[in-house]
């Protein structure tokens, strides 16, 4: 089988989710296998509430899946995403698996490929960054950790319900990347090649930047269209989670 390696992101697993917990078992177990490595670019969980968490039993249960693939010789990646930004050493070393900084810059197969979750990007949501700001702050986790795991929680649980409610008044365009935002961020790292997540758009774009053409692969969202894309050395394309392939991933 040729060489490969795959990335997803924005998986929102949860036991509330019992339809994406299902296509992550039918991934870890047949697809993610073959692939040199995996890339979790974010948004793995629903929500982390911190690295104290790891004996819930629905985490214990994707920590378990990852570890096993990892253990059979699948490199694993997890990098953390908005809604699961407090992931940290204790939860990837359960996992076998390697955290990564947002963004980080990888060369896959020769070619330079800057990875990243994509909020970032979103410059035009401003109320979305200047919370995004606040709640990177280490003086800021720091406090929050500091408190009790089932206050955290609840606390996580109602900021995720007026997310969704301020989703529903928000003009669609703001949620997106910024044009100006992804330039910048090609530039700054010498024009690579970017993957991300977190819009739930999944399409291939094309930017023209300082004359170079550059690509930009989002990931799909495993709530609407489960898939991961898949990279090798003849090229990038979408794949579908066994046993059935989404119309929307052809390549």
């Amino acid at each position: 089988m040729t060489a490969h390696t795959l990335f997803i992101s924005d998986l929102h697993l949860a036991a509330g989710h019992p339809d994406s917990m299902a296509a992550f078992r039918r991934f870890i177990a047949a697809s993610a296998p073959q692939a040199e490595a995996l890339y979790i670019l974010g948004d793995l969980f629903d929500y982390w509430a911190g690295d104290d968490d790891l004996a819930d039993d629905f985490h214990r249960q994707v920590v378990e899946l990852l570890r096993g693939l990892s253990a059979g010789g699948t490199k694993v990646f997890l990098m953390p995403g908005n809604r699961d930004l407090l992931m940290g050493e204790r939860l990837a070393a359960a996992c076998g698996a390697t955290l990564l900084a947002d963004p980080t810059l990888i060369q896959l197969y020769g070619a330079p490929t800057l990875l990243s979750h994509g909020d970032a990007l979103c410059t035009d949501d401003l109320e979305y960054q200047r919370f995004r700001v606040q709640v990177r702050q280490p003086d800021f986790q720091t406090q929050f950790l500091a408190r009790p795991l089932t206050e955290r929680k609840a606390y996580i649980e109602q900021l995720r319900a007026q997310s969704e409610q301020q989703k529903r008044v928000k003009a669609g365009a703001i949620m997106d990347v910024n044009e100006a935002a992804v330039a910048a961020l090609l530039r700054e790292h010498h024009h690579p090649r970017l993957i991300h997540g977190h819009t739930h758009r999944p399409q291939r774009h094309e930017h023209q930047v300082d004359g170079k053409v550059c690509e930009r692969w989002v990931l799909p969202d495993w709530d609407s269209q489960p898939g991961a894309l898949r990279y090798d050395p003849s090229g990038l394309g979408w794949q579908g989670i066994p046993p059935a392939m989404d119309a929307a991933f052809v390549k």
